[in-house]
C-alpha cells in the first residue's frame, strides 16, 4: 500500500535534503485544490477558479510545508534549539515540528496581536513563548539578534529552507492541473509565500513540467501594506493578524516575483477581506482565517475594476491560496456573524426560529 508521508518524501529531488537528513514530518502538504463554482460563474463561463486550501495542513496553515524542511535541516545540523517571531501561524508550526523533532523552541510574539487559537497551539506544543510590548517587526529584530548571538536556528521565512518547503504547494497545483494556472492570487504578509510559489513555478518550468508561468497577484491589508506604499509601516493595523506586518522580510523577493511574472501587489481593505471571508464560508463552504481571504478579496477587487475585461473568450485558470483554517481565529467569526436565537425547548418554537 502506498502511504503519503509528506512533502519532503514526495518532492525530495527538488529539495535540499540528502540521505543524511533526518526527516521531521507530520504528513504535511497534499492539500486539496478545490474548484470554486460560485467565483468561476461570477467571473464568466471561460474562467476556472480553484482554491488551494492550505488550512488542511497538520497545524492548520501553509507554514507546515516550510517548517518540515527547516526543522529537518536544524536536526541535521545538530541544533540545540530554534527560534522565531510570529503573529501566530509560524509559532504554531514551529512548536509542533520542534516537538516532533525533540528540539527546544522559543517563540517571541507581539502582545495582544496573536489570535488565541494560534497561541494555544504554540503553548500546548510546549514552546517557550515570550510576549513583547511591540509589533511583529520588533519581535523579528529581537529573534534575529538572539539567533545570531546565541547560535539558535531562526525558522522565520528568511530561513531558505522554509522557502524550499513552501514552494512544494506550486508543484502540487501544477501536478493537479497538468500545467500552471494563468493567474495565482495570494495574501502577502512577510512575503515568504509569494517568493516560494514563484520559485516553485520557475523550477517546474525549467524542468519542463509545465508550459507556462502564472502572473503572481499578491494582496496586502490596506492598514499593513508597506510593499504597496513603498515604505515600512511603523504601526500596521488590520483585522487580518497573519499579514499584519509593517516591514516584510522577503520584500525584495516579492517585488522580484511581481516583476518577473508581470503580476501585481495591491492592497485590500478590512471590509473587503471580511466580505470575501464570509463569501467563502457561506457560498463555498470553506472556512478560512481572515488573512487567507485577502487573495479572494483581491480577485473580487480586480474583477470590479475591469481587470479581466480584455481576456476575451479564451480559458483562464486562476488559483487563490487560502493560507490558514478559520478555527485559527474564531473570534472574528463570532464578531462578524449573528449569534443564534435562543428559544424554549419546544418543537414549534425551534421550527419558527429556523424559518421552516
Amino acid at each position: 500500500m502506498n502511504t503519503y508521508t509528506g512533502v519532503i518524501d514526495r518532492y525530495k529531488k527538488y529539495l535540499p535534503v540528502t540521505s543524511n537528513t533526518p526527516v521531521v514530518s507530520l504528513c504535511e502538504g497534499d492539500t486539496p485544490l478545490i474548484y470554486s463554482p460560485e467565483i468561476s460563474k461570477d467571473l464568466g463561463s471561460n474562467f476556472k477558479v480553484y482554491l488551494k486550501y492550505e488550512g488542511l495542513n497538520p497545524t492548520g496553515s501553509f507554514k507546515d510545508r516550510g517548517m518540515t524542511v527547516a526543522i529537518s535541516k536544524a536536526k541535521e545540523e545538530r541544533a540545540a534549539a530554534v527560534i522565531c517571531a510570529s503573529t501566530g501561524n509560524t509559532s504554531a508550526s514551529a512548536a509542533a515540528y520542534s516537538a516532533r523533532g525533540s528540539l527546544k523552541c522559543v517563540v517571541v510574539i507581539p502582545e495582544g496581536a496573536i489570535a488565541l487559537g494560534k497561541l494555544a497551539q504554540a503553548l500546548v506544543h510546549k514552546a517557550r513563548v515570550v510576549a513583547i510590548r511591540g509589533n511583529f517587526d520588533d519581535a523579528f529584530t529581537i529573534v534575529r539578534k538572539i539567533a545570531s548571538d546565541y547560535g539558535l536556528v531562526l525558522v522565520n521565512s528568511i530561513n531558505p529552507y522554509r522557502i524550499e518547503g513552501q514552494k512544494t504547494a506550486s508543484f502540487e497545483i501544477c501536478d493537479f492541473l497538468g500545467d500552471a494556472p494563468h493567474f495565482h492570487f495570494l495574501p502577502v504578509g512577510n512575503a515568504g509565500n509569494i517568493t516560494a510559489y514563484w520559485k516553485g513555478y520557475k523550477e517546474y518550468y525549467s524542468y519542463k513540467k509545465i508550459t507556462r508561468l502564472p502572473k503572481m497577484c499578491g494582496f496586502q491589508a490596506q492598514g499593513a501594506a508597506p510593499i504597496v506604499k513603498g515604505k515600512p509601516v511603523k504601526k500596521p493595523k488590520t483585522i487580518a493578524t497573519a499579514i499584519k506586518i509593517g516591514n516584510p522580510a522577503s520584500w525584495k523577493q516579492a517585488l522580484t516575483a511581481k516583476r518577473e511574472s508581470k503580476g501585481l501587489i495591491e492592497a485590500v481593505s478590512d471590509n473587503q477581506i471580511i466580505s470575501a471571508y464570509k463569501f467563502l464560508a457561506g457560498r463555498e463552504g470553506v472556512f478560512v482565517e481572515p488573512a487567507s481571504a485577502a487573495s479572494v478579496a483581491g480577485l473580487f477587487k480586480l474583477k470590479r475594476n475591469g481587470f479581466f475585461d480584455k481576456v476575451g473568450k479564451k480559458e483562464v485558470v486562476i488559483v487563490c491560496t487560502l493560507t490558514g483554517h478559520g478555527l485559527k481565529d474564531p473570534q472574528v467569526a463570532i464578531k462578524n456573524i449573528k449569534s443564534p436565537p435562543v428559544v424554549e425547548a419546544d418543537e414549534k418554537a425551534v421550527l419558527k426560529a429556523a424559518g421552516i
